[in-house]
């Protein structure tokens, strides 16, 4: 199939904003998939085959983890991005990246995290990721960070809409994006690209309906528990309608791919929509639009919000998962308090330089560490020091 062009109002690589360090162009590769290409090639992309997505990466091997999670979101985006004429590349990138400074034990690490970080500045997952990339991620001689493009950088931050309702008024932004953008401005008060927004919906596309499939393989819930669920139920019905003498255990897998489908589908015929009233002509049409272009139409939103209180109720709320929680909470807190009580127990290359530090930025090194564990590097650790 002969692919069309992208829009007007995609995000064009040979006319990227540019990166922070001037490096030279590649002779194979356009800027955004560069950009890409370093994101999978990094420490903290591996990392995430053992973080926690809503099941701690140990319990099973067939659940989904931080990785096949930002997997399943990159296919997701890159299908709409295509369909939508929007930069597949950039779009793919962002998806990737997306949840690269999530901690070990998912939001229960990220919850204790900034706990224990809450006298030094918090802690911020989505700060996190950008510190990870301009900073912690150290594979060039020459500077720290990824240099990744200006327009990938804007992505990861401004993903889930405008960070900033006055635009040089910074202060209610978590710290590590606020030093950030002093040095390199992200514009946060505006929207960010369409490409950015077509990988935000696709997370949330991606995680309702893996969390669901995960759900009912691990027995938090019955089919007949989520059909309740009218988005669900629909779906079940066109499932039935297509397989009626198929068991129901063979069409789980069905109904996942009918709900994807179904949700993406409302996502790409509401963007339409908003870009035929927008009729935007350049991405910037698109950052400095009142709302963001691609969404959910306002039923389907309402219906996806029902299927988010059912997952929050009978999943992220079980008795199982809460058990798990607290457990987690434990081990982050455990280790953050052990390592400021003593920095020895740290590695050798993260304690060099430590004793020059005030304590807040030695609760900030400490904090970077913790991020970056994975589920079975900080359950062993806790181990370890506890023994």
């Amino acid at each position: 199939m002969q692919l069309m062009p992208n829009a007007i109002y995609a995000c064009d690589p040979d006319h990227s904003s540019g990166r922070l360090y001037e490096q030279n162009v590649s002779a194979l590769r356009n800027a955004f998939q560069r950009d890409r290409d370093r994101i999978v090639h990094c420490t903290a992309f591996r990392r995430l085959k053992h973080k926690t997505q809503v099941f701690v990466a140990v319990e099973g091997d067939h659940f989904r983890t931080r990785l096949t999670h930002s997997l399943e979101v990159a296919q997701i985006a890159r299908t709409m991005a295509r369909a939508l004429h929007l930069d597949e590349d950039l779009t793919e990138t962002l998806a990737l990246a997306h949840d690269l400074g999530h901690t070990a034990f998912g939001h229960a690490g990220e919850t204790a995290l900034d706990a224990c970080m809450a006298r030094y500045g918090g802690f911020d997952h989505n700060a996190h990721g950008l510190r990870i990339v301009t900073e912690l991620e150290q594979p060039y001689p020459g500077f720290n960070g990824l240099n990744l493009t200006w327009e990938t950088l804007e992505g990861l931050v401004k993903h889930n809409g405008p960070l900033l309702k006055v635009p040089d008024d910074t202060r209610s932004l978590p710290w590590g994006i606020r030093a950030f953008n002093d040095q390199y401005n992200l514009s946060l008060a505006s929207h960010a690209s369409a490409e950015a927004q077509v990988a935000a919906i696709a997370d949330d596309i991606a995680y309702d309906n893996h969390d669901l499939d995960d759900g009912l393989s691990a027995g938090l819930f019955s089919l007949d528990d989520v059909l309740t669920v009218p988005l669900v139920q629909l779906a079940w019905q066109q499932v039935k309608a297509a397989w009626p003498r198929t068991p129901n255990d063979r069409l789980v897998g069905e109904l996942i791919r009918t709900l994807i489908g179904n949700m993406v589908a409302d996502v790409l015929a509401e963007t339409r929509v908003r870009l035929k009233t927008l009729i935007p002509q350049s991405v910037h049409d698109i950052r400095s639009a009142d709302k963001a272009v691609v969404g959910f139409s306002d039923g389907f939103k309402t219906d996806e919000q029902d299927l988010k209180n059912f997952l929050q109720s009978r999943m992220y709320r079980h008795p199982i998962v809460l058990s798990r929680t607290e457990q987690a909470e434990a081990v982050m807190t455990g280790l953050f308090k052990a390592f400021m009580a003593d920095v020895s127990c740290l590695p050798d290359h993260w304690v060099r330089g430590f004793d020059g530090l005030d304590e807040r930025a030695r609760a900030r090194r400490i904090s970077d560490f913790l991020a970056g564990a994975t589920d079975t590097y900080a359950l062993g650790l806790h181990s370890a020091l506890a023994a």
